[in-house]
């Protein structure tokens, strides 16, 4: 994650979880980036991750530019890696 914050980079999380839970996961995991919450799953079913079967989100990351166009979808297994993340910042040159 530090990488990433050098890369002229905003890291955002996003769950179909609550204050409270989001909260307690970030202080488990000691995360430094901003968890937001997406109850009723708006966010996650216009971003098309939203599985209907388990009504949950899967895992994604999503690499969007200054101007809002997503440039890179990573999801699954891929997702829960950060180095992923850093690699995508890098091939898009998102570094000043």
């Amino acid at each position: 994650m530090q990488k990433l914050g050098v890369s002229n980079t905003q890291v955002l999380g996003v769950t179909m979880d609550g204050f409270f839970a989001n909260k307690a996961w970030t202080d488990q995991l000691g995360t430094n980036f901003p968890m937001l919450s997406d109850i009723g799953g708006e966010t996650t079913r216009r971003y098309g991750i939203f599985n209907p079967q388990t009504k949950a989100a899967r895992r994604a990351t999503f690499l969007i530019d200054k101007s809002g166009k997503i440039l890179e979808i990573m999801l699954d297994q891929d997702a829960l890696d950060p180095a992923n993340a850093v690699a995508a910042c890098e091939r898009h040159k998102l570094k000043e």
